[in-house]
């Protein structure tokens, strides 16, 4: 079993995915039309070799379709929530919002993937609470990230106002500041101090706020033509867990693209780990999950990582009926996935439509099969919603179920140790978390020290040493400032 997670890093920091100053117009055409740059082929093709054995399945899409998603980490540690549990240690709260230091951090970190894993990934801007943030901040935050190639997702819990998500869409002359922007918004009744709800204990009670948060971006779909992808987390505990299917059928279609489900662990600030959390059955959850989906979830045909840490169901209704995108029980569309593993693989999907286009001319002149795989999977998708006169009448809406199964704090920091010594456990739960860990599908940067670690290590062993210094270089006792106050020496670098 390979116990590396990521530590193999690319040898030349300066690689440059495009280069824009090139003077061979002819080799910028040869780049337009190459599916995949090849930094960001060798970034795959190296966490497919770092992948433990029991994880490379054939609808494994780690290491074949791209790297995983990553995060920010120490860039704004402080909620104004108050939640049981909350994942981030005791001195989260005693760090104040700093936007010079928050843009400086989110550049570091950003470079740093950019040059030494895949030229484009998902990235989640996330720490405490992004609201508390500036929008000013906030927006150049995700300008830098998407100046490094990712697509940022701002994760929130959703208390937020109208007007703060339209000054970080829009600029000030009301024009569009992004053509699309990402949210994940948090909602359960472990979470307390939501304005006109401090605390409940019943999901239901949230509905009204889950559906006031997505119609913020409705309208601004509809007012200046922002167009927004939009997860729902909840975290689950005892207390909850029996309420998930009324949270699915209630609020599905809200505006939510991606339901998001996290069995709490014990990581954190001990004091709130007020539940058994050991109580908590994946495949119960995964059951009552499926209860509201009002679908069986097949979360084995396209695999993220390890199955005890992600479960992912990809489809879409129509009406009021789930689809998979994948049926693993239809041999057609298992052939259809095979192919699309093996031939679009680090393509950039993302990509805006005149560099999309000739990628997948290529790869539709090398094979042509796609072309009539691709016609054959659209029809059989066609007849089993009902035919277009269904998806004229009901539409179709996206619609992605995950279960994050976070690991406790303890396993995964004897864990780490471990495989940062290349010692194989003899105990098989801290075997397990080793062979999870190792398949981690969430990254996050550390340019100081040269390395990227799972997020289940950042939170579980690097956070609180991390808070420890940002409470001595950012305490409360000093007014927040967002990095239009700051001294230009201090602003970060546009380079």
């Amino acid at each position: 079993m390979k116990l590396t997670f990521q530590n193999h890093l690319g040898k030349n920091l300066n690689y440059r995915r495009v280069n824009v100053n090139s003077s061979s117009f002819i080799e910028e055409i040869r780049n337009l039309f190459k599916p995949v740059d090849e930094h960001t082929k060798a970034a795959i093709d190296r966490r497919n070799q770092e992948l433990p054995h029991h994880v490379k399945v054939p609808g494994q899409t780690l290491g074949k379709v791209g790297i995983g998603c990553e995060g920010t980490h120490g860039v704004f540690p402080k909620c104004n929530f108050a939640c049981r549990p909350c994942y981030h240690s005791e001195e989260a709260n005693r760090i104040r919002i700093d936007g010079p230091h928050t843009l400086s951090e989110i550049e570091k970190q950003m470079k740093f993937l950019w040059q030494n894993r895949a030229s484009y990934a998902h990235a989640q801007l996330i720490g405490g609470e992004v609201s508390l943030l500036s929008p000013e901040d906030h927006s150049k935050a995700i300008e830098i990230m998407r100046r490094y190639g990712r697509e940022p997702m701002s994760f929130t819990h959703g208390d937020v106002d109208p007007e703060y998500i339209k000054k970080v869409a829009l600029l000030p002359d009301g024009n569009r500041r992004f053509k699309r922007i990402s949210f994940a918004a948090h909602f359960d009744t472990t979470m307390i101090g939501r304005r006109g709800l401090r605390r409940t204990q019943i999901e239901a009670d949230l509905d009204e706020y889950r559906k006031r948060f997505a119609d913020i971006f409705h309208s601004l779909k509809k007012s200046h033509g922002v167009k927004f992808f939009l997860a729902h987390n909840m975290t689950v505990v005892p207390s909850n867990v029996d309420q998930i299917p009324g949270v699915i059928e209630r609020c599905r279609f809200f505006g939510y693209s991606m339901f998001s489900f996290q069995p709490a662990a014990f990581v954190g600030d001990e004091k709130k780990w007020k539940q058994d959390f050991n109580t908590l059955d994946p495949d119960r959850i995964w059951e009552l999950i499926e209860e509201g989906a009002g679908a069986k979830l097949d979360y084995k045909v396209l695999q993220v990582g390890d199955t005890r840490c992600n479960r992912t169901a990809w489809g879409f209704y129509v009406g009021e009926k789930w689809f998979p995108y994948i049926d693993g029980n239809d041999d057609k569309d298992v052939k259809a996935r095979d192919l699309y593993l093996n031939t679009f693989g680090g393509v950039h999907f993302n990509a805006p439509l005149w560099s999309l286009l000739p990628k997948l001319t290529t790869l539709a002149v090398k094979n042509p099969t796609i072309i009539f795989v691709a016609i054959s999977w659209l029809l059989r998708k066609l007849k089993k919603v009902g035919g277009i006169r269904a998806v004229i009448l009901d539409g179709i809406y996206p619609m992605t179920f995950v279960m994050h199964r976070f690991m406790n704090e303890d396993l995964v920091d004897k864990a780490w140790d471990l495989m940062n010594q290349g010692v194989q456990s003899d105990d098989p739960i801290i075997k397990e978390t080793q062979e999870r860990l190792a398949a981690c599908s969430y990254a996050m940067a550390h340019p100081e020290l040269g390395t990227v670690v799972p997020a289940c290590v950042q939170h579980s062993v690097l956070d609180k040493k991390e808070n420890k210094v940002l409470v001595n270089l950012l305490p409360l006792n000093k007014r927040s400032v967002n990095s239009d106050e700051s001294n230009p020496a201090n602003a970060v670098s546009r380079s």
